[in-house]
C-alpha cells in the first residue's frame, strides 16, 4: 500500500467557503485583494483580477503532456487524475460548473514539481508553468495549495481553499480506501475515515494540521469536508481506474 502526504514521505509511503461563499459564486478574490503581487522563490506572481482567472490557456490534452513530461511515476500519476477529478466535483457541487474545467485543470497540474523536484515543490512550478504557456492565475492558484509549508501564496479564492484542503485529505481518504476489502471509496462511511484521520501512525505523511486547516479555511467543520471528499472521490473512482488501467496497468 502506498501513501503520501506534502509534510513528509516515510519508508513505505508516498506519496461547504463559508455559507454564502456556497450559496452565490463570488469575484476571484476579496474586494482590496485584486492586483497584490506575492512572491514565490524568485519570480513574483501577480493576483488577477475578476474572470481572467477562469480560462484555461491548454486543453486537457495538452495539460496531461506538461503532467507526464515531468512526471513517470504511476502514482503522482493517479493522485493528480484524483486530485482533477475531486476539483471538478466541487467545482459543480458549489456552484461554480461554469468553471469546472478551470478547477479541474489547478487539480491536474498542482504537483507538477513534486516528482522530479520535491526539495523545490510550488518553487520549480512557475518555471516549468510558465515555459508551457500556462496563465500567471493558474499559476498562483497552484502554488497557493502549498501555503505554510512550501509556499507563501495564500490561497484566497473559494476554488483555492478547496484545493489545498483535499490534497492532503485525497491521500488518506485512498489509504483508507485501500485498506478495506473492496479497495474503494464507494462503501466507505464517514465513521470509518474518522478513526484513520484520529490515527496519526496511519498514512502519516498525510497532515491532519493542514487537512483541519483546511476545513477551517473553508468555515466547514472536519466532518463536512470528510464527507463530501468521500463523496468527491467516489465520483471520480472509475473514470481514474479506467485511465490508470490504459495507462498503466493495475496499481
Amino acid at each position: 500500500m502506498e501513501t503520501y502526504g506534502k509534510t513528509m514521505k516515510t519508508p513505505g509511503e508516498k506519496r461547504e467557503g463559508q455559507e454564502a461563499e456556497m450559496m452565490e459564486p463570488k469575484a476571484a478574490y476579496p474586494a482590496g485583494e485584486a492586483g497584490r503581487t506575492q512572491e514565490t522563490g524568485s519570480s513574483a506572481i501577480p493576483q488577477p483580477d475578476g474572470d481572467k482567472r477562469r480560462s484555461c490557456k491548454l486543453s486537457r490534452e495538452e495539460a496531461v503532456a506538461l503532467l507526464k513530461k515531468y512526471n513517470k511515476d504511476a502514482f503522482h500519476i493517479q493522485h493528480a487524475y484524483t486530485v482533477e477529478g475531486v476539483m471538478r466535483y466541487f467545482a459543480n457541487e458549489l456552484g461554480f460548473a461554469r468553471e469546472a474545467d478551470y478547477w479541474s485543470m489547478v487539480g491536474l497540474l498542482h504537483d507538477i514539481d513534486f516528482e522530479l523536484y520535491p526539495d523545490q515543490h510550488c518553487q520549480k512550478a512557475p518555471e516549468l508553468l510558465r515555459e508551457a504557456g500556462v496563465g500567471e492565475d493558474m499559476i498562483y492558484s497552484i502554488c497557493s495549495h502549498g501555503y505554510g509549508i512550501c509556499s507563501d501564496l495564500e490561497p484566497l479564492h473559494l476554488m483555492e481553499k478547496v484545493l489545498y484542503a483535499a490534497d492532503e485529505l485525497t491521500g488518506l481518504v485512498w489509504s483508507a480506501a485501500l485498506m478495506r476489502p473492496s479497495r474503494s471509496t464507494k462503501d466507505m462511511e464517514l465513521k470509518s475515515l474518522k478513526k484513520k484521520f484520529k490515527d496519526k501512525r496511519f498514512a502519516a505523511g498525510c497532515s491532519r494540521d493542514v487537512i483541519a486547516k483546511g476545513a477551517e479555511r473553508l468555515g466547514w467543520d472536519l466532518d463536512t469536508l470528510l464527507e463530501k471528499t468521500i463523496l468527491a472521490m467516489r465520483d471520480c473512482e472509475d473514470d481514474i481506474a479506467a485511465k490508470m488501467g490504459q495507462e498503466h496497468g493495475s496499481l
